[in-house]
């Protein structure tokens, strides 16, 4: 299998700032349980306007995050993995196993509580960190584990996306909202009569993201919709998605997701912390990441194979869909961002538990992921 240039520069991309990731994630929690705790914390809560630093960053960044795996999504519909039914099938099943199994696990344990509202937590896959894990065993990786691993992490997102526009949004102000797809529906009237130029389409999409955020709709999901109205033509190096994906890569990959790490991460640790690990909340999460990820991507995508929806590629093996569903269980940036939403009326000390929980599990996952395939991935001869 040919890999296209732009899924290598992607995936690239997603490997190196996967690294970059484990790195700052260590440096905040050093500095967050260092003797400047206090300021370094307070730091990322300092208001410029009428919102905190780390608020800029989850609602206003991540908007940016959003709009290139929105990119990326518009491109493997249009001429990647997603082009046809039959390839896209398998990474379609195992994202929704992904998704539907770790959910069922952390609803198991916690439906009926006030914390059943993190249902969202546990189907999220970090894609820069399960990339960058899967880079590392350099020449052992076939292509089309790659291929499967990065679509499924895409739709993954895309599915996390949808939970967050149903299930954790409050109260919608329905003239916002409407705006907001007004204006998209400008945007697409730009789109139909071949404006190509990227201006008006940055610019709508900052107002759409007003909108948005004044809707009561998390203003992210703006990212993903202005994506699928720029205009994507023969997907070539001079058309708009393609100018505007690529000028991202660098952008998100080693400053975007970094600092929402880094924010996100400043966890002050207490001698008691391990407590909190107890609740069925935290307990869900991690058997949500570490075993309902790998059981539900395999077990899906061996539906679909038995289903004859779709095959295995020729150079796959159930042994590595198995390890591919372990890096799924790298929950990280995508489950921490969830967290921050389900339980933002449900106090500081449940939203720390869930990200030390997260923490551990994506860990776990990782370090589990990265042996499992070592030992039985052969390296390329």
């Amino acid at each position: 299998m040919k890999l296209t240039k732009t899924f290598n520069a992607f995936f690239e991309s997603e490997k190196s700032g996967g690294l970059l990731l484990l790195f700052v994630t260590i440096l905040s929690l050093l500095l967050a349980n260092s003797p400047i705790q206090t300021e370094y914390i307070a730091f990322w809560e300092t208001n410029i306007g009428s919102h905190s630093i780390t608020h800029w960053i989850n609602d206003g960044l991540m908007a940016i995050f959003f709009l290139l795996i929105g990119l990326e999504l518009e491109r493997e519909i249009y001429q990647g993995e997603l082009s046809s039914i039959k390839n896209a099938a398998l990474p379609i099943f195992g994202a929704l196993g992904g998704m539907v199994v770790p959910a069922g696990i952390f609803l198991l344990l916690n439906f009926g509580t006030i914390t059943q509202n993190g249902a969202g937590i546990p189907m999220a896959t970090d894609i820069a960190f399960a990339i960058g894990i899967l880079s590392l065993l350099g020449n052992r990786v076939p292509t089309s584990l790659k291929v499967f691993l990065t679509a499924l992490a895409v739709i993954d997102d895309l599915g996390a996306i949808m939970v967050i526009a149903i299930f954790y949004t409050d109260t919608i102000a329905y003239l916002n909202l409407f705006i907001a797809f007004a204006i998209m529906g400008g945007l697409f009237i730009l789109n139909r009569r071949k404006v190509h130029s990227l201006f008006p389409y940055l610019i709508g999409g900052a107002a759409m993201w007003y909108f948005m955020l004044n809707s009561g709709v998390h203003a992210t999901i703006t990212g993903v919709l202005l994506a699928f109205v720029i205009p994507f033509g023969n997907g070539g190096k001079k058309t708009s998605s393609y100018r505007l994906q690529h000028f991202l890569h660098k952008p998100v990959a080693f400053f975007i997701l970094p600092l929402f790490a880094i924010a996100n991460t400043c966890i002050a640790i207490n001698s008691d912390w391990h407590e909190g690990l107890n609740h069925p909340n935290t307990i869900g999460i991690m058997l949500g990441l570490v075993v309902g990820k790998p059981l539900g991507i395999w077990l899906f995508s061996l539906l679909a194979v038995s289903l004859g929806i779709c095959s295995l590629p020729r150079d796959l093996k159930w042994s590595s869909i198995i390890g591919a569903g372990m890096l799924g269980g790298i929950g990280f940036t995508m489950s921490i961002f969830i967290t921050l939403l389900a339980f933002k009326n449900d106090g500081e000390e449940v939203i720390t538990y869930s990200k030390i929980a997260i923490l551990i599990a994506s860990f776990i996952a990782g370090t589990v992921g990265f042996l499992w395939l070592k030992f039985n991935l052969k390296p390329a001869k």
